[in-house]
């Protein structure tokens, strides 16, 4: 069966499974087993670049409470409306038809849609925890593209190769008077932590006084109780200042 353009074939045999590469378009491959009458399948597989669309809105991690704690109407909210390509790498078809035992063209498409939506997740959980990485996710907001980014995507999904994204649309938050906001707040947290701790330590000396003070009250009890003269004693010893 000849491959015809932009696709590849992957030889699948009765006696010895998946031919571990691609056939391109073109090329002569011998594989002896191919002889055996009704032994090998060539499953088909055109690698069509995916464009996939999404969009998305969320507010930078404690967002709310910062936008309070600015005051002036501050809106750390973010709006997105962006889109994705990308294409499968031929090298990885043998191992696909072989682990989901794709047979056809509509299979391979299922499975670009479930990579091009993880993709999708996996960016978003990125603005989502946007302390880590922040300095990405805002140069990608201004600019709308991040080489950066896209390379990190690729690492992510080894099975894809090809890829961008890019911003359709974007409302972006201050960034500058969030860090200040968020610094403002860490600084807050860390003081009142200190001020705790002091406190703490202060209430420990003054209950660690008061144990000593009622241990030496007790000691004093039992000492008069077997001696009670000492209480004679006592009262002459205080009659006489």
């Amino acid at each position: 069966m000849g491959i015809p353009p932009d696709a590849y074939g992957v030889i699948r045999s009765k006696s010895h499974g998946i031919y571990p590469y691609p056939i391109k378009p073109g090329e002569f491959r011998w594989i002896w087993y191919k002889l055996i009458p009704t032994n090998t399948q060539t499953v088909i597989v055109s690698l069509n670049p995916v464009n996939h669309e999404f969009s998305a809105k969320n507010t930078l991690p404690s967002g709310m409470m910062y936008s309070v704690l600015a005051g002036y109407g501050s809106d750390f909210s973010w709006e997105i409306s962006a889109s994705l390509s990308f294409s499968l790498r031929p090298d990885v078809l043998p191992a696909l038809v072989e682990v989901h035992n794709f047979g056809a063209q509509e299979e391979f498409a299922r499975y670009e849609n479930e990579i091009a939506l993880q993709i999708e997740k996996y960016i978003l959980r990125r603005f989502n925890i946007y302390e880590d990485n922040n300095e990405q996710i805002e140069a990608f907001l201004i600019n709308g593209e991040s080489r950066e980014f896209d390379k990190d995507i690729e690492e992510q999904f080894p099975q894809i190769e090809n890829f961008s994204l890019r911003v359709n649309s974007v409302k972006l938050p201050n960034f500058q008077l969030y860090r200040q906001t968020k610094k403002v707040y860490d600084d807050y947290l860390a003081r009142q932590k200190e001020y705790i701790l002091l406190d703490l330590d202060e209430k420990a000396r003054t209950r660690a006084d008061s144990f000593s003070r009622l241990e030496e009250l007790e000691q004093l009890g039992a000492l008069l109780t077997k001696f009670p003269v000492l209480l004679e004693y006592l009262a002459i010893e205080k009659a006489s200042r």
